[in-house]
């Protein structure tokens, strides 16, 4: 059964970094796409950033508004791809975040949640002011 572990939440002040990482686990993944998306308390599930697969060359990134300049995914799908690295935190990115994959030879990058069939069980992030 395959799995994706999530690590790294925390509570941290506003203006701290985090990094999230996500390992999977029960098979090896070759080639894919991944996404991280978060969701608050009251709120629905929110797209939070993409990569694309893209070989050695590192994959195509997308970044919701909210994180843009702030957060980033790796470019180099041959070191460790998976992990969120978020910096300048601010109280409003307070949520649960989850990972999630989908197997991909594309150079496409994913935003939507069902477009992904493997999910991690989510870790929690709080920011305070």
């Amino acid at each position: 059964q395959v799995q994706l572990v999530e690590s790294g939440g925390g509570l941290v002040q506003a203006g701290d970094s985090l990094r999230l990482d996500c390992a999977p686990s029960g098979r090896t993944f070759s080639s894919y796409a991944m996404g991280w998306f978060r969701q608050a308390p009251g709120k629905e599930r929110e797209f939070v950033a993409a990569i694309s697969w893209s070989g050695w060359s590192g994959g195509n990134t997308y970044y919701a508004d909210a994180g843009k300049g702030r957060f980033t995914i790796p470019r180099d799908n041959a070191k460790n791809p998976l992990y969120l690295q978020m910096n300048s935190l601010k109280p409003e990115a307070t949520a649960v975040y989850y990972c999630a994959l989908r197997l991909d030879q594309s150079t496409r990058y994913y935003l939507r949640a069902y477009e992904y069939r493997y999910w991690g069980q989510g870790t929690q992030v709080t920011v305070s002011s």
